[in-house]
């Protein structure tokens, strides 16, 4: 397996994969047009053509036999061509001392604060390819590329997860708010903001405090709250050191997490190194490899072995990346535990 930039040739592989994400990610809408310019966008961002508020690095997931599996990608900097909101969680208090009344009301403040940080997103794998170490390699693969190329990004890096809905891809936080404001289901508004059409949020969305009272309790519930399909993505993030610092998707209500770029455990520890071709050993830890270009990145996890300023592979992994003995790399382990470097 190879996370690589998405090509023009995979748009047919792309808009199978959209078919199949259901609601909730509005990034990658089941939308031929909307995709192609998508993808000629992320072309020109990775050669370095887009301004950072337009950039957008997006990859794919591809088998050795070519096959495209799944879907991840970066935007450079949210909101600085149009308004991004949430709502930030807060909490209003109403007391009265002469009539012994104490009231903690939690309250939403429709906001732009997330404003100009880097965004995970369009994170999707093909169901029959949800085992094994692909789902990491496609998660992760972007925080190395960050790691390599940090000053194309923001101080921080933000991630919006899918909110709770149902099977039917009804969302009870939109069906106590946002359907009185919008009139239509939840689907359409999600695939309006996928394809661009974000508008109609300014224009219709209330400014006013909203005090969460008011909701049904099951709309009450969910702020906050991922989807179940999404708890390891929220997982892996925590590990790498997001946390929910109280903003929430206007829509369903699923939590933002956020990080300082240079904080992210896979930023942090990750090393530049000399490739070397021979026998990592059964016992070897499994590493996300980078062969630490922009254009023609190409990213992989495989096991490896640290020895002397070197980082050793076997044969099939080089040929996946691209790359001969000699050549520089920039790896980290697959997993946030510590790995001793092998004695030489």
């Amino acid at each position: 397996m190879i996370v690589r930039p998405v090509r023009s040739s995979d748009l047919s592989a792309l808009i199978d994969l959209a078919r199949g994400t259901g609601p909730g990610l509005t990034t990658l809408p089941a939308n031929e047009e909307r995709l192609a310019q998508r993808v000629a966008w992320a072309e020109k961002t990775f050669r370095g053509e887009a301004e950072r508020g337009d950039t957008d690095y997006l990859f794919v997931l591809e088998t050795d036999d070519g096959t495209v599996v799944g879907t991840s990608a970066i935007a450079g900097a949210v909101g600085q061509r149009e308004p991004w909101y949430n709502y930030r969680v807060g909490l209003t208090v109403s007391a009265s001392k002469e009539l012994n009344i104490y009231r903690e009301v939690p309250t939403l403040f429709l906001a732009n604060d997330l404003t100009g940080n880097s965004e995970l997103c369009s994170l999707f794998l093909r169901d029959d390819m949800r085992t094994g170490l692909h789902g990491r390699l496609l998660a992760k693969a972007r925080l190395l590329f960050m790691a390599e190329f940090t000053g194309l990004f923001g101080a921080k890096v933000i991630a919006e997860l899918r909110g709770i809905s149902d099977a039917a891809g009804k969302s009870p936080f939109w069906e106590s708010l946002g359907r009185y404001f919008f009139k239509m289901e939840f689907s359409q508004a999600d695939y309006l903001t996928g394809v661009g059409n974000r508008a109609f949020i300014a224009e219709l969305m209330p400014k006013f405090p909203l005090y969460s009272c008011f909701l049904s309790e099951a709309a009450r519930e969910v702020i906050g709250k991922v989807h179940p399909d999404t708890e390891p993505a929220l997982a892996m993030l925590r590990g790498e050191g997001f946390n929910y610092q109280g903003y929430v998707d206007i829509f369903d209500a699923g939590p933002a997490v956020e990080c300082e770029v240079t904080k992210i455990r896979a930023v942090q520890d990750s090393k530049a190194l000399v490739l070397a071709v021979g026998t990592p050993g059964d016992d070897a830890p499994v590493y996300l490899i980078h062969n630490r270009e922009l254009e023609h990145c190409r990213i992989t996890a495989a096991p490896a072995r640290l020895a002397a300023g070197t980082l050793v592979v076997d044969p099939l992994t080089a040929r996946r990346l691209r790359l001969h003995a000699g050549d520089q790399v920039r790896a980290v382990s697959l997993s946030p535990a510590t790995v001793p470097e092998a004695r030489p």
